[in-house]
């Protein structure tokens, strides 16, 4: 069964804050060490300074970024800064963005989820890494708050809750335009009517996790420990429940878009390595003129080239050139992937893994994160290659949301980095501090 609550939520106090678009971060894990110069330097009261501080040199185990963020989060609520509301609510939350030339708004909603350790209610489609889980563990630890959500994703073909909640919206309590310059807008909800509502459709509910494996298992680890170091067993104690956005799996304002791989690795035979790949892919050179088309214009023609509703496609890039490869037969990767779904060994992700990444480059679990990063930006998996930054990088097509359920109902886990939802989150709307 599922199960959420209302929560009185901590926001920055309007009154002391003349501009709140100053204040708001990207989520923790996109933000980039110039990202994080510039958000230090736009506010000192930016939410960065919580949910990413700074380290020092100086460093130990008195004095650290989570320490410091502790004390700035107690400090920022002691000064009212930071406020809490009196009532239990839930926060609607919209964020109207454009994407591909199409303006679409998203519908949300911030409310508490109590947590499924087994993952039988809550879905995951991705595995974690033990390092991002250490990290988001010390900050809960210090701070004992949620102070980014988690996004999942529930099934509401009616569209019931998102028509009832906005039955009740009138003005946001804020109304921001976030680093990625959508407009973001808040609501905070007490109408008992409308909770009980949602709890209702909600308590039969599958949900799929779209953004934060590991700040869920991490919540997961820390309700444990929790429970371990305080002796309080009561299934309603705080530390059992996650503050998440929900979002409905149709809501027309969600959107999926692909995440490129980035190669760095020496030695790489270009030529071999695509007649190797001939064995499963037909290959197709293509040729452009630089010196008239822009990063934009060649990775628009590349998407635009391996866009497919049939078969699996995704292109090699190289600088100054690239090559759409095109599955033969789908029956290769009952071959490379035999322990696997059909529904897994069917995504693009995995075909470009199991068989070029591993099979042909070998570049396997082991030392991935020696050779492939990750780019969500087109141009830049074009740009990098020609910067020399990296040596060639292959542009993909995203993944569907019917596949993400699919694979999340069989237990299974997509490769890293198979999903990424837009619009992102905005970090800095809404807390929720437990009281142990």
């Amino acid at each position: 069964m599922v199960k959420v609550l209302p929560f009185k939520g901590i926001t920055y106090n309007i009154q002391k804050i003349n501009r709140l678009d100053d204040v708001m971060s990207p989520p923790y894990d996109i933000i980039s060490k110039e990202m994080q110069e510039e958000l230090y330097k736009k506010h000192p009261y930016n939410f960065v300074r919580l949910i990413l501080g700074k380290e020092k040199p100086s460093d130990n185990k008195n004095d650290n970024r989570y320490t410091r963020a502790k004390e700035l989060f107690n400090k920022w609520l002691k000064e009212g800064i930071l406020v809490e509301s009196d009532k239990p609510a839930v926060y609607p939350y919209k964020i109207e963005y454009m994407v591909n030339n199409e303006l679409k708004v998203m519908n949300g909603f911030f409310i508490l989820l109590k947590l499924d350790p087994d993952y039988k209610m809550v879905k995951a489609h991705e595995k974690t890494l033990s390092k991002p889980k250490i990290d988001r563990l010390n900050l809960m630890r210090a701070c004992v708050a949620n102070l980014e959500p988690i996004q999942l994703l529930y099934i509401d073909r009616d569209d019931k809750i998102r028509e009832r909640v906005d039955s009740t919206l009138d003005s946001p309590i804020i109304d921001v335009k976030g680093y990625d310059g959508f407009n973001h807008k808040l609501w905070r909800v007490e109408d008992e009517d409308v909770i009980s509502m949602i709890q209702d459709e909600l308590r039969d509910k599958i949900l799929f996790i779209a953004d934060g494996h590991h700040r869920y298992q991490t919540a997961v680890n820390f309700a444990k420990e929790m429970r371990e170091k305080t002796g309080n067993t009561n299934e309603d104690a705080p530390f059992n429940y996650r503050m998440v956005i929900l979002v409905n799996m149709f809501d027309k304002g969600l959107s999926i878009l692909p995440t490129h791989r980035l190669i760095k690795k020496q030695g790489v035979d270009i030529d071999d390595l695509l007649s190797k790949a001939e064995c499963y892919f037909t290959v197709e050179e293509k040729t452009f003129d630089s010196s008239k088309t822009t990063y934009k214009e060649i990775s628009k023609k590349i998407r635009d080239e391996i866009k497919t509703d049939k078969g699996h496609k995704f292109a090699l890039y190289i600088r100054g050139k690239y090559y759409v490869l095109t599955l033969k037969d789908e029956k290769y990767m009952d071959e490379f992937a035999r322990g696997e779904s059909e529904t897994w060994r069917r995504l693009d992700v995995s075909i470009l893994h199991k068989i070029v990444l591993e099979h042909l480059m070998g570049i396997n679990q082991d030392n991935l994160e020696d050779h492939v990063r990750y780019t969500r930006v087109d141009e830049e998996a074009v740009r990098f290659v020609d910067e020399g930054r990296f040596d060639l990088s292959f542009l993909m097509n995203p993944t569907r949301i019917s596949e993400l359920k699919a694979i999340a109902d069989a237990g299974e886990h997509m490769p890293q980095k198979s999903t990424y939802f837009l619009p992102k989150m905005l970090s800095g709307l809404v807390i929720y501090k437990m009281n142990i």
